[in-house]
C-alpha cells in the first residue's frame, strides 16, 4: 500500500485527474476499476471519480509498485537559463516580458530553452519551486503568444493562482493591448475590424474571409493609429490593437487580409515589402495588460485595477529613427 498526501498545490482536482497526472503508468481503465473495487481510498473510505481532493486529504493505493513508477528525477528546466525581463512578481504570479525568438513552450524542435523552463529554473534557484517535494503541480505559464513576438506573459507560481487565472482568461477579464507597425497608411484613424478566421494546422497559419464557413471562426480586431511615416517613400504606421477575439495569429492575418500586413512578418506579409524594414521578426509586441475583474478573484483580488507595461519595445526605437529622417534600414 502507498499512501499519497495532498498538498496545497494538489487541493480542487479531481481524484481521478490527480492520479493520472502524478502516475502516469497507471492505465485510465484500471484506475476507474481500482475506485470502484476500493483498492483506492480517500481518508480510509470509498471515494468517487469526480471526488474533488482537499488539502490535508490522505489517498491509499493498494495497487502494484509498477504501477505507481514516477518519472526519474531529472529537471531538464535546468538546462535553460534563469535570465528572465520581469516586470512584477509577488509570491503567486510573475508578469514577464518575454523577448522575441524564445518558444513559451517546448516544441518538436526544443533544445531545452523555452520561457517555461526559465520560469522553473529561476524559482527552482530561489527556492520558491521544489519539485520533489510536489504531487502534480509545477510553476505554469497563464497566457502564451507566438515564438516570433515579444511581450506579455504571466506564469502563476501556485495552482490557486492558475485555477483563477484561467477562468479570467477564459472570461475575458484582462485587457490586453499590442502596439505593430503595418506597411502603408491606414484608411480610418480608428476602427474595428470584424470576420472569420480559419485555421490551417498543416501549415500553420490562417485565413481570413468576410462570409463564415464550417470552420470558421468570427474575429474582432479594434486598432487605433499612433503615428506614421515614410521613409525613403516606404509608408509604415504604428498602431495600438485591442483583440477582441483571441484567435492564432488574429492580428498578423487580419490586418493582412485588409492591405496591411505586419512589418517584417515573412507569413503574412510579402519578402519584397518588409526588405526595405529588414526587421529580423513581426514587428508585433503585446505591451500592456490591465486586470479588469467583474468577479471575485479570491486571492488575486489585490491585482484588480492594475497595469503592468513593456517599455523595451524592440521596433520604436528604428520608427523614431525613420519619423526623424535617420536610415530607413536595420540590415
Amino acid at each position: 500500500m502507498k499512501t499519497v498526501t495532498i498538498l496545497a498545490n494538489d487541493a480542487g482536482q479531481r481524484v481521478d485527474k490527480f492520479l493520472t497526472k502524478t502516475y502516469p503508468n497507471l492505465p485510465q481503465s484500471m484506475l476507474y476499476k481500482c475506485i470502484r473495487k476500493k483498492d483506492i481510498k480517500l481518508n480510509g473510505k470509498r471515494c468517487e471519480i469526480s471526488t474533488r481532493l482537499q488539502e490535508g486529504d490522505v489517498l491509499s493505493l493498494y495497487l502494484k509498485d509498477e504501477f505507481l513508477q514516477q518519472s526519474p528525477k531529472e529537471y531538464d528546466f535546468l538546462k535553460a537559463p534563469d535570465k528572465l525581463a520581469i516586470l512584477y512578481e509577488d509570491e503567486n504570479i510573475m508578469i514577464l516580458d518575454k523577448k522575441p525568438g524564445l518558444i513559451v513552450h517546448p516544441d518538436e524542435n526544443y533544445h531545452f530553452d523555452s520561457l517555461i523552463a526559465r520560469v522553473q529554473h529561476y524559482l527552482y534557484k530561489k527556492g520558491e519551486y521544489r519539485p520533489e517535494e510536489e504531487n502534480s503541480f509545477a510553476p505554469a505559464l497563464i497566457n502564451r503568444i507566438d515564438r516570433n513576438t515579444g511581450g506579455i506573459v504571466m506564469a502563476a507560481k501556485n495552482a490557486e493562482t492558475l485555477r483563477i487565472m484561467n477562468d479570467k482568461v477564459r472570461e475575458r477579464e484582462l485587457k490586453k493591448l499590442y502596439l505593430c507597425i503595418v506597411h502603408g497608411r491606414m484608411e480610418k484613424p480608428q476602427d474595428t475590424l470584424e470576420g472569420y478566421l480559419e485555421k490551417n494546422e498543416s501549415q500553420n497559419r490562417v485565413y481570413i474571409s468576410k462570409r463564415p464557413s464550417a470552420d470558421s471562426k468570427t474575429i474582432r480586431t479594434r486598432y487605433r493609429v499612433l503615428d506614421s511615416c515614410a521613409p525613403q517613400g516606404h509608408t509604415y504606421s504604428l498602431l495600438e490593437v485591442d483583440l477582441l477575439t483571441g484567435r492564432t495569429h488574429q492580428i498578423r492575418a487580419h490586418l493582412a487580409s485588409i492591405g496591411h500586413p505586419l512589418a517584417g512578418d515573412g507569413k503574412y506579409g510579402t519578402n519584397a515589402a518588409n526588405k526595405h524594414c529588414g526587421f529580423p521578426y513581426q514587428a508585433l509586441y503585446s505591451y500592456k495588460l490591465k486586470f479588469e475583474f467583474s468577479t471575485p478573484a479570491g486571492l488575486l483580488e489585490y491585482l484588480n485595477g492594475r497595469t503592468f507595461e513593456a517599455r523595451q519595445i524592440w521596433f520604436l526605437e528604428q520608427f523614431a529613427r525613420w519619423k526623424n529622417g535617420g536610415d530607413s534600414s536595420r540590415s
